[in-house]
């Protein structure tokens, strides 16, 4: 019997009010919940490959651990930070000292929001933004994973961090 070889694990991040989607402002979120963005991801995961393995938390220092925890054990990231996408110094360092593929993800279009949407802290060491599908986003962003990851599709000069790593 010939044994699978392991599946890159991808780390799916969720922050702050995530846990409320459903409820909270479904005309910007969708009526879908976090369970079901976090299941389509996990079956676009199986489909490409890949594993998945999902953190939530309202709590900064929370989803810093658990991008900490992923050093040298995930493939790749994609985050959610929700409202800590332009703040979360904090965050962005952490993804910055992550060695594998990073995606940054959004429900809505930050772009066509408020304009304290506007800036991504994020941005800078993510290799691509996935935003503004909805639900769709979570399957594109694993996508966008699965290719990354097999080293085609990235746009030239797009290396992550390179001006936050020097």
């Amino acid at each position: 019997m010939t044994e699978n070889p392991p599946r890159p694990l991808v780390l799916l991040v969720s922050g702050p009010n995530l846990d409320l989607l459903g409820q909270r402002e479904p005309e910007i979120y969708g009526p879908e919940t976090l369970a079901d963005h976090v299941e389509r991801a996990s079956a676009a995961a199986a489909r490409l490959g890949l594993s998945l393995e999902h953190v939530q938390s309202n709590h900064e220092g929370d989803l810093i651990e658990a991008i900490h925890h992923a050093r040298g054990r995930a493939a790749a990231i994609v985050v959610n930070a929700g409202a800590l996408t332009h703040t979360s110094w904090s965050l962005h360092d952490a993804l910055a000292a992550f060695e594998g593929v990073v995606v940054e993800l959004h429900l809505s279009n930050p772009a066509g929001r408020e304009p304290f949407r506007h800036t991504s802290v994020i941005a800078p060491v993510a290799d691509g933004l996935v935003a503004g599908f909805g639900g769709l986003g979570y399957e594109l962003a694993i996508e966008a994973v699965r290719r990354l990851l097999d080293g085609g599709d990235a746009a030239p000069g797009a290396e992550r961090g390179a001006a936050d790593k020097t």
